[in-house]
């Protein structure tokens, strides 16, 4: 089969990696890619909303199947691109619809399906401008701190915990009235915080059946301890040890059949990855997002588990037949720590020369902001590339991960040296 990948961070990497172990694989092209996934197949230089360059890239190279990584283009809609294409009906597109995309889209239709179908969440409300008086006036029915969440994509910035209700009434003004996320917080949803221990979980589903992925914990903050601004991700891993028995029996039956059976109620069919963000409360699984592919940098530590071939998985997706395949996961655990440039999640400088990387052995390193400048590997993002590495315990593949990390070299290296705490 001849894949086309879409995406160019750490997920994307991971995700070439695995499907360029497929047999099934015949060729492989990432879109647009990074130095990691130059290795696996043939980048091409178009961004993953260009839906014309992709429609002749499908063409031009006879494509098969289209996997897309991060959330845009599903938001976008290139589900329905390809299906309102008659030249490009044929091909089979692992994510979901728009439609069912807005799970992700619109964090006011995700929380409105999650109280449709009482499945577990937080307590909220959604404001626009005009009733900006009234989220003020929200604020006084929920206790310290508060969660605000803008409603659209805001490249994972756009929710902000604010501890006191002064704060939250400067945070929603900005998000309202000053368009602080642009479009993306025209609605605002304040949230009731939980207090728990957060947990990513995943399904694959081809609209009626569906697998559980490996789970994963991920850790957002740039600091040691959770402490300073949120990032794209600083680490993961997986399985999380709390994630077993009784909780996922939980998980499964409060949670993912819920939503299941809410998206064919709804006359959905929800065709790829489904994440859910997790916490868990005194035991009890609550939903607080979901993603419409999987995370990142949880990917760099599940999908090293996956021993099931992701392309014949993504295949029994397309076709409807994922009740004929076993999951199969290794059942070690991996760790993932990522590498970031210095000044991330705030400005930061490109093109510092990387060295180490091509000596590197006993972990996997996933490119995610990389480059290749004349034969020469250089940083190109604030997230540069995880280090994970597998081990029969989580401290065991931990130190393997950040005795990996110490070996990579590139000027203002940053990397959090806590992955794991709080388990």
């Amino acid at each position: 089969m001849k894949v086309l990948l879409l995406g160019s961070g750490g997920r994307e990497h991971a995700l070439a990696w695995k499907l360029s172990q497929s047999p099934l694989l015949s060729e492989l092209f990432i879109a647009p890619g990074n130095a990691g996934t130059a290795g696996l197949g043939t980048n091409l230089s178009f961004q993953v909303t260009d839906f014309p360059a992709i429609r002749e890239a499908c063409l031009e190279h006879s494509v098969d199947l289209v996997l897309v990584g991060p959330e845009d283009p599903l938001v976008l809609g290139i589900h329905d691109f390809f299906l309102l294409d008659p030249r490009l009906a044929s091909i089979s597109v692992i994510g979901p619809n728009q439609q069912a995309a807005r799970l992700e889209g619109s964090k006011d239709f995700a929380k409105a399906f999650l109280r449709k179908y009482g499945i577990p969440t937080a307590a909220y409300r959604t404001f626009i401008e005009d009733t900006l008086s009234e989220g003020i006036a929200f604020l006084d029915t929920l206790p310290p701190p508060f969660v605000l969440k803008a409603d659209g994509l805001a490249a994972g910035k756009g929710v902000v915990i604010c501890q006191t209700k002064e704060e939250a009434v400067l945070e929603l003004t900005s998000m309202l009235r000053h368009a602080r996320f642009g479009a993306a917080s025209r609605k605002v949803v304040i949230e009731q915080f939980l207090q728990g221990i957060e947990l990513s979980a995943f399904i694959i589903s081809d609209g009626r059946n569906y697998k559980i992925l490996p789970e994963a914990k991920d850790y957002k903050k740039i600091g040691e301890g959770d402490t300073g601004p949120n990032t794209g991700g600083m680490g993961s891993v997986s399985p999380v040890p709390f994630a077993r028995g009784a909780f996922l029996r939980k998980v499964e039956e409060r949670i993912i059949i819920p939503t299941m059976q809410g998206l064919q109620k709804e006359g959905i069919r929800y065709q790829g990855f489904l994440f859910f963000g997790l916490m868990n409360v005194a035991g009890d699984p609550f939903v607080i997002e979901y993603n419409c592919r999987l995370g990142d940098p949880e990917a760099e530590a599940i999908l090293p588990r996956l021993e099931t071939d992701l392309l014949e998985l993504c295949r029994a997706v397309a076709a409807g037949t994922l009740d004929r395949l076993d999951l199969r996961t290794d059942p070690r655990t991996a760790a993932s720590v990522m590498l970031v440039s210095e000044g991330y999640p705030g400005a930061y400088p490109k093109g510092k020369v990387i060295t180490g990387a091509d000596t590197i052995s006993g972990s996997v390193l996933f490119h995610a902001g990389t480059l290749m400048v004349n034969e020469t590997l250089v940083t190109n993002g604030g997230r540069v590339m995880a280090v994970t590495s597998l081990g029969a315990t989580r401290p065991e593949a931990l130190e393997r991960s950040y005795e990996t990390a110490r070996q990579i070299g590139f000027e203002g290296k940053y990397f959090r040296k806590d992955i794991g705490f709080d388990l």
